[in-house]
């Protein structure tokens, strides 16, 4: 094991798998000379060369159907999008060819497609460049999505994106950039895809969460310990196909459910774990769910008021409270 910042795990896992696989290939804004936007290409085209590490224009929708094409004729392309927000420019390259190729050849092609894309909330961003867009992506037959909360999650899950044959969104998290976390070493350490995972065991809450807000998650299980409330802290860490089994069975142990997102409420991965837990998980259910979410709003630039608008530590309690006492939210 070692302790390594979150944009390091991505690195690592970038390295390994063209190191391994001379059929991976990475292209996207600035992957190669200047060595990634936040330095996740970093020593790439140094190593592999300007064929496999190539830089493009900016045009995320050329760049992207350059992927699919390259992923059907037999290579395992990445492809960076800088940010999340600019996913909407290559949406017909995924929803319409990348995720139904398969489907409308008959299985004659594969898409091996990895997507890169970083959620830049919680770093002033602004309403382009930080929204959390995740819901719009796991609505579409054909796509997997993914988004790691720690570094050995962040390598694990885009290394198993690159290897799968399906195409994935792999979202990474800007707040967490720099964050340390004990990443194994094996090259072939690999997160499941569609595997959720406990990060706290808990009896009385179970807290879901995903991406940015697994830290927040935490910090608010720790203050609900003090309180002698014990919330199980359940990392989603696929946000499609969605680990339903792993919910149902927190859920059954704690009867009360709390989601906690940064995107906001309406057609929301979080709106369908809620639909999971108000069907399958009715009859485990001993308070009404509660989702703990932005307000229906862009994202604000400012400072102050981006604090204001993402949920912290503190909300997350008093939800969990509130189905202990019954409430819901």
């Amino acid at each position: 094991m070692s302790s390594v910042k979150y944009w390091q795990a991505v690195n690592s896992a970038l390295h390994e798998e063209l190191e391994r696989d001379d059929s991976v290939h990475l292209f996207g804004e600035d992957v190669g000379m200047p060595g990634g936007p936040f330095a996740a290409t970093r020593g790439l085209r140094e190593r592999f060369g300007e064929w496999r590490v190539r830089d493009t224009p900016i045009s995320e929708s050329t760049f992207t159907g350059m992927a699919v094409g390259a992923a059907m004729a037999g290579l395992r392309p990445i492809a960076e999008v800088m940010y999340f927000d600019f996913i909407t420019l290559a949406m017909d390259q995924l929803v319409n060819q990348a995720a139904k190729m398969s489907y409308m050849s008959d299985g004659a092609f594969a898409v091996p497609l990895t997507i890169r894309t970083l959620c830049g909330g919680h770093r002033g961003s602004g309403p382009q460049h930080s929204q959390s867009l995740e819901g719009w992506l796991a609505a579409v037959p054909g796509l997997k999505v993914v988004w790691g909360g720690t570094p050995a999650d962040a390598k694990g899950l885009l290394k198993a994106a690159v290897r799968d044959d399906d195409p994935v969104i792999v979202i990474e998290s800007l707040s967490l950039w720099t964050r340390r976390g004990e990443v194994p070493d094996d090259p072939d350490h690999l997160v499941p895809i569609g595997a959720g995972l406990i990060r706290r065991p808990g009896d009385d809450v179970t807290l879901v969460c995903w991406g940015d807000t697994v830290p927040t998650a935490m910090e608010a299980a720790e203050t609900l310990a003090a309180q002698g409330v014990g919330a199980e802290v359940l990392d989603l860490r696929t946000l499609s196909p969605v680990d339903e089994a792993l919910i149902l069975r927190s859920l059954a142990k704690t009867g009360r459910l709390v989601v906690v997102q940064d995107a906001q409420g309406p057609c929301s991965v979080g709106s369908e774990v809620l639909r999971l837990a108000a069907t399958d998980g009715f009859a485990s259910l001993r308070a009404p769910a509660a989702q703990v979410r932005p307000p229906f709003a862009p994202v604000p630039f400012a400072p102050d008021l981006e604090r204001a608008y993402y949920p912290g530590p503190g909300d997350v309690v008093s939800a969990a409270l509130g189905t202990i006492e019954g409430k819901g939210a």
